[in-house]
């Protein structure tokens, strides 16, 4: 009888743990719906990359969806959002060294005209889908020869992202 209510509360306790990716999976559940306001700046293809996003794919603007690029370790990939005052629906799939540790959204744009013409600018966004920080930290880790991109997986890393299998 002694040892059974020590049992039973180690069970408890167990039973009431959450493993990283159920931590994960919570912190995405409460960001969906936030509206936020960031700072956001623009890009176009003829900077470092051209046309290809950081996954490999190509940048996207116009259709459904817009292409766009943050921290990861602060907005991760495939976060879809939606730019409140144009009404744009855009995604993170890009990363750049000047937003490494700053909250701050790149927005992907065809022309270094409208780059110009966007400027700096802060804008009110609704988030829509949270992307996957698990997800992010797998992309993200063979490339730690970059300062930029360590100094993500490190905050990563610390935030408790475990890459997937």
């Amino acid at each position: 009888m002694r040892y059974l209510l020590p049992l039973i509360l180690a069970l408890f306790l167990i039973g009431c743990a959450t493993s990283p990716t159920q931590r994960q999976a919570q912190r995405s559940n409460s960001h969906v719906g936030q509206k936020i306001t960031v700072r956001t700046t623009a890009y176009t293809q003829t900077e470092a990359g051209g046309w290809k996003n950081a996954i490999g794919g190509r940048l996207h603007f116009g259709g459904d969806v817009y292409s766009a690029a943050s921290d990861w370790s602060w907005l991760p990939l495939g976060t879809r959002f939606k730019l409140l005052s144009c009404n744009r629906e855009y995604v993170i799939e890009d990363y750049g060294s000047a937003l490494v540790g700053r909250q701050t959204i790149d927005l992907f744009f065809t022309s270094r005209k409208e780059v110009r013409k966007w400027g700096v600018r802060h804008e009110q966004i609704q988030i829509l889908e949270w992307g996957s920080e698990a997800m992010s930290l797998k992309l993200l880790a063979p490339r730690c020869r970059n300062g930029h991109v360590a100094v993500m997986v490190a905050q990563l890393k610390k935030q408790g992202v475990v890459p997937p299998s």
